[in-house]
């Protein structure tokens, strides 16, 4: 990913969407937070459709690399993100997505996909349950 100097303290849309620091394949890596609880939710990646999609339907969307092809969150499962707030890093290279999930992030069922402790003592151990069954 390019460098991208410190963006400026306000720039309109369509020019923000071409200072971004878009990969090669046009993706930004972007982390969700719950932003009750500031539980990491996941990390994904999201293209230029995706981040519009977000903004319009005002659910988190995100681009998948091994689909190829955009995806909301909950679309299977019925979990979705609720959009609350976009922030951008200084430099213009990742996105943090601040959302209200209606149930868990991670495929698993667990709330959130970063439910394994990794250590020199244990190794890796999960340490957060499961909500519910997986469905997506």
């Amino acid at each position: 990913m390019p460098s991208n100097p410190d963006l400026p303290m306000s720039l309109p849309w369509e020019e923000t969407l071409e200072r971004l620091c878009w990969d090669a394949k046009g993706l930004i890596p972007v982390t969700t937070v719950d932003v009750d609880t500031g539980i990491v939710l996941m990390a994904a990646w999201v293209n230029k459709e995706a981040l519009v999609k977000t903004f319009e339907s005002q659910l988190a969307t995100y681009w998948s690399r091994s689909r190829n092809e955009l995806w909301t969150k909950g679309e299977s499962s019925g979990h979705v993100q609720h959009l609350h707030e976009v922030r951008v890093d200084c430099d213009g290279d990742v996105i943090l997505y601040l959302v209200k999930p209606t149930g868990p992030s991670c495929h698993t069922g667990r709330a959130s996909c970063f439910s394994w402790h990794l250590s020199l003592e244990n190794g890796l151990t999960c340490d957060r349950p499961i909500m519910q069954e997986a469905t997506e």
